[in-house]
Formats: structure tokens, sequence, C-alpha cells
């Protein structure tokens, strides 16, 4: 049996290689591919922002080597700081 941890891990490749592979380079996510997995997977992440160019800025953003899509160590980098992000909240909200 898997820890949560590990679970988590498994969970974060799943994801991204569902979406990665509907289009083009099966290990990478376009832009196309990015906008799906924020609507279906972090819709509430997504919502917040009111900036239609939101998912181009954000691909723009994570796109470290300029390819025009992200891989699963950009995606990674992105799930890692919406996490901190939110434990950041979360442990603002515990305190007082």
């Amino acid at each position: 049996m898997s820890s949560k941890l590990q679970s988590a891990m498994e969970s974060l490749i799943q994801v991204f290689h569902k979406y990665s592979s509907k289009e083009g380079d099966k290990h990478k996510l376009s832009n196309v591919e990015m906008k799906s997995l924020l609507q279906d997977e972090l819709r509430e992440f997504l919502a917040v922002s009111q900036d239609p160019m939101f998912v181009e800025k954000l691909m723009n953003d994570l796109d470290e080597n300029h390819d025009g899509e992200v891989d699963f160590k950009e995606f990674v980098v992105l799930v890692a700081t919406l996490t901190v992000a939110c434990n950041n909240f979360f442990v603002g909200q515990t305190k007082g």
C-alpha cells in the first residue's frame, strides 16, 4: 500500500499525462492542454483570475526553456507554488 505522499506523487504524474497525451508531444502540455487541465483540475484557482490572458501568461511564466509548452518539471513548479500558497493561507488562518 502506498503512503499518502506516494499516492500524491502518482496522482500528479497521472494528471499530467492525462492532459499531455491529448495532442502533439505526449510529454509536454500545449497551451490548449494546459487550459483544459486548469479548467478541469484547478477550476477554483482559474476562477480567481479575471484576466482572459491568464493561461497564456501562466504558460509564459512556467515555460522555462521557452519551447511554447510546459514539461513535467515546469508543471511540478506550478503545483509546488500553488501548494506553498495554500499552505501559507491556511497557516495564516490558524494564527490569531
